[in-house]
């Protein structure tokens, strides 16, 4: 682990977004409620914030830091879904791993509701923003496919 003791503790926040591309047939029963394991975007919300406070713990090396607010949208347009996670901390060191952490999370647990039909495509994980400490605020220039 990098040895962050001489950081000075300061607001963070990160935001990070994805997408997962759907089959046909998901988005309406996602819309219609009519998955089996049941409101698929409500489980995956509270999933992406489980995941976003556990990330220590799943990612090697990666400082536990205090989450002060972790907030998970969507938006499914046709076939693909979008997944956007905004995490804000008070702490040496930033909360980017926090917010992609969200993002994965959801988007597999999305994959693992809708298993209606297997070949939905998970992709374009990316951090968009990121503010707070020494390096300052960071903004995703180029445009993400996807």
């Amino acid at each position: 682990m990098v040895d962050v003791s001489g950081k000075a503790v300061t607001a963070r926040r990160a935001v990070a977004t994805g997408r997962i591309r759907l089959t046909p047939a998901i988005p309406s029963a996602i819309r219609d409620n009519a998955v089996a394991k049941g409101n698929v975007l409500e489980v995956a919300r509270i999933g992406a914030i489980q995941a976003a406070k556990k990330t220590a713990e799943l990612i090697p090396l990666c400082h536990q830091i205090p989450l002060t607010d972790i907030s998970v949208e969507f938006d499914l347009k046709g076939t693909v879904l979008r997944i956007r996670a905004s995490v804000r901390a008070e702490a040496k060191t930033g909360a980017e791993m926090e917010a992609l952490t969200a993002v994965s999370a959801a988007a597999l647990i999305v994959y693992d509701m809708c298993k209606i039909d297997k070949g939905m495509e998970i992709g374009s994980i990316v951090l968009l923003e990121k503010e707070g400490g020494k390096s300052g605020l960071y903004r995703k220039t180029t445009k993400t496919r996807g």
